[in-house]
């Protein structure tokens, strides 16, 4: 087993009252590490699949009569896939407030269908985790700092889903294989999406876009439809983990975009499998903005697994002066350049260092990126 890096908070945050919550993409592992930890205690454990029809129907409009009654003798109960249970919420509140002697663990992989469902009912009742697909650090704690270094490019290719990088000889059809299968799954099992061929369309304009800022308004021309469609597509692929957005960072310097987003993904492997584009970094033309949602998504990991509050932006000017990535927190700001070339010299516009001659500028390259991101 690999091990995960939230691994210990869940065993720390255990018999204390109150239910914990996983979230993350489909097939990033919760489950897995959920049993791991769970095959270590002395007492015994009950799974329950929200993908089984009798399982959501037990788990749906129910009482803590009928739930101890199905949880018999189990002190620890998980709750697979929460996302498919009608007032998940309720269910949860009844477990920590009425059946305290059972520890009540859920994983969900779509936040506008779970949290929407939990947040209420359980304020002040939860411990919220979030699981990525692996981080650098992990896997580096697995076999070490250098060895993950040298699969650096196979990284940013193929990504890092737990499924990918344990099947090393299986990678493109197992890609193709989880957008294919799984990446669309709790949007599809909604009625929220009206065209799947349009979600598809819109998400591989996004993939084609990686690094640039994105135009809603664009893609709706490109796609055929509104703005509005657009809009709420990229919200729902946003909460259903696919996606993530960067704003631009902004305090009233004259020129400077304020209205903007960068759109990046939670795998790399993923996006390149939405492009059918799996040639080697040697050949590519995407190789920057590729680095750049490497790096910006391994610090991500990082910061989450810290449990850092970070604010994270991009910066542009209307003259297309720009720093690729600005993070500020209660030390200041911290502004970022990437460079694959390690030979590269930093280059930050004058007009962001006059006006910002607080921050920190770094650049990040192959050489130095570990300490970044880890």
């Amino acid at each position: 087993m690999i091990k995960r890096a939230i691994e210990h908070g869940i065993v720390d945050s255990m018999n204390k009252g109150k239910a914990i919550i996983i979230y993350g993409p489909r097939q990033v592992g919760k489950t897995t590490l959920v049993q791991n930890v769970l095959s270590q205690l002395p007492n015994r454990w009950l799974l329950l699949n929200c993908d089984e029809t009798d399982v959501r129907e037990l788990l749906t409009h129910t009482t803590s009569t009928k739930l101890k009654s199905a949880i018999g003798n189990y002190k620890y109960v998980l709750i697979d896939e929460g996302q498919r249970v009608t007032d998940i919420g309720l269910t949860l509140k009844l477990f920590t407030d009425q059946i305290k002697d059972v520890q009540v663990i859920v994983t969900g992989s779509s936040s506008f269908e779970l949290a929407n469902k939990i947040n209420e009912p359980l304020t002040g009742r939860k411990f919220d985790f979030f699981l990525f697909p692996f981080w650098f650090g992990e896997l580096s704690g697995h076999t070490s700092p250098l060895e993950e270094k040298r699969n650096l490019e196979e990284r940013l290719i193929f990504g890092y889903y737990p499924e990918i990088v344990t099947n090393p000889g299986s990678k493109e059809r197992l890609l193709k294989l989880l957008v294919d299968s799984y990446l669309y799954k709790d949007l599809y099992t909604t009625d929220l999406i009206k065209k799947p061929v349009v979600l598809e369309k819109i998400l591989k304009a996004i993939a084609l876009q990686l690094g640039n800022e994105v135009s809603l308004n664009e893609i709706a021309q490109l796609v055929n439809v509104d703005f509005q469609t657009v809009d709420k597509y990229i919200n729902l692929l946003e909460k259903s983990f696919v996606i993530f957005t960067l704003h631009a960072f902004s305090r009233n310097v004259r020129n400077e975009i304020k209205k903007n987003r960068k759109i990046y993904f939670y795998d790399c492997g993923v996006r390149n499998a939405i492009i059918g584009n799996f040639r080697p970094v040697q050949s590519r033309t995407d190789l920057g903005a590729l680095w750049e949602n490497f790096l910006i998504l391994e610090r991500m990991k990082k910061l989450s697994y810290q449990e850092k509050d970070v604010s994270r932006y991009f910066w542009r000017t209307t003259q297309q002066q720009e720093i690729d990535y600005i993070e500020e927190d209660l030390d200041g700001l911290k502004a970022y350049e990437f460079k694959w070339n390690s030979k590269s010299r930093a280059k930050f516009p004058l007009t962001f260092t006059k006006n910002y001659p607080q921050a920190i500028t770094t650049l990040i390259t192959p050489e130095n990126f570990r300490e970044f991101i880890t």
